[in-house]
């Protein structure tokens, strides 16, 4: 794999430190890759899935919806949430949630409503036309896992998901991302 930064080797100190290319370490007949190699790869996957995805939701009728719109109307959810709930469900500011609600509001995704239990409060709902780019992003995703199923095998496919479930904390499912993208 080339991990490529500006036409240089994204961990080139580490391979340079080490005089070693991924697989050729003196005496490890394991041919493995270096560790930081598999968080790029799941990156990689995980890029790929998401560029299809809104490839076919532009072509489907919602060009403007980016990564970050998706999780916003995931912590919107059916039910609603006020701006403060969806920065906490994401793990950003209020602020940050706000201008991301904003942005939905103004393309027509989210819509901003009274809450009937406190007056004072004002729920974030999603419109039709966000409830439309969430169903067929479901769809888009079944769609895409069955490429891969036909790619490695639908055996293959199933043991990666398997792996991945061990090896992945429970409660990993939450849209909260404290930590890794800017939060305290």
């Amino acid at each position: 794999m080339d991990n490529m930064v500006d036409e240089k080797k994204v961990n080139q100190v580490v391979d340079s430190r080490n005089g070693v290319e991924h697989g050729d370490a003196p005496g490890d007949p394991s041919g493995d890759a270096p560790g930081y190699e598999l968080p790029l790869l799941l990156f990689a996957g995980f890029r790929s899935l998401i560029d299809q995805l809104h490839t076919e939701l532009a072509r489907q009728g919602h060009p403007d919806v980016r990564p970050a719109h998706g999780f916003a109307m995931q912590a919107i959810g059916l039910d609603g949430a006020t701006a403060a709930t969806v920065g906490r469900r994401l793990g950003v500011s209020k602020q940050a949630a706000g201008k991301t609600v904003d942005r939905l509001t103004a393309l027509g995704y989210a819509e901003r409503t009274a809450d009937p239990t406190d007056a004072r409060r004002k729920l974030v709902r999603l419109t039709p036309h966000g409830l439309d780019a969430l169903a067929r992003s479901a769809r888009i995703f079944d769609e895409l896992r069955a490429r891969w199923s036909a790619t490695l095998g639908p055996d293959r496919l199933r043991a990666l998901e398997t792996d991945l479930r061990t090896v992945t904390p429970p409660g990993a499912f939450t849209l909260d991302a404290e930590g890794w993208l800017g939060g305290p």
